[in-house]
């Protein structure tokens, strides 16, 4: 930064100018270090901007945005696409865990079907067993 302070004329206050050689705080931003995307194709690669002219710089700018913009969707797709992946996992160990129930539940059901007959079955042969008892001790009751 230059400062310089000069009287016009002596019935005039003293006028200080300053002025600064460097370049616009714009043109600057193009100087800064480059952005970089390696991620990116080289088809997709922001292109330098001619740092002479302020709209293609605010083009590189915006290209720049686009790209990290581009760089960071890609990057959520990769993380959904993973997450879709462990998802449709567990969905497939929910589904045979269902299908493990539906076929523990048939066996339950026809395990209590079964035991119910051979109760069924149990309560008559006991039946049978005190008939032929009573039957047999009248018969030894009556020799």
């Amino acid at each position: 930064m230059i400062t310089s302070t000069r009287r016009v004329s002596a019935d005039k206050p003293e006028v200080q100018i300053a002025f600064s050689l460097n370049e616009t705080t714009e043109l600057k931003d193009a100087e800064d270090p480059l952005p970089s995307f390696p991620d990116l194709e080289q088809r997709l690669q922001p292109v330098l901007p001619c740092r002479s002219l302020k709209e293609s710089i605010e083009v590189y700018k915006d290209h720049c945005k686009m790209a990290n913009d581009f760089n960071q969707v890609k990057h959520e797709i990769a993380w959904l696409e993973d997450r879709k992946k462990e998802l449709m996992a567990e969905l497939l160990e929910d589904e045979k865990a269902s299908m493990e129930f539906v076929q523990l539940e048939e066996e339950y059901r026809i395990l209590t079907e079964e035991n119910r007959n051979l109760i069924t079955a149990h309560s008559e042969r006991a039946q049978q067993l005190e008939t032929l008892r009573v039957v047999s001790q009248k018969r030894q009751g009556s020799s």
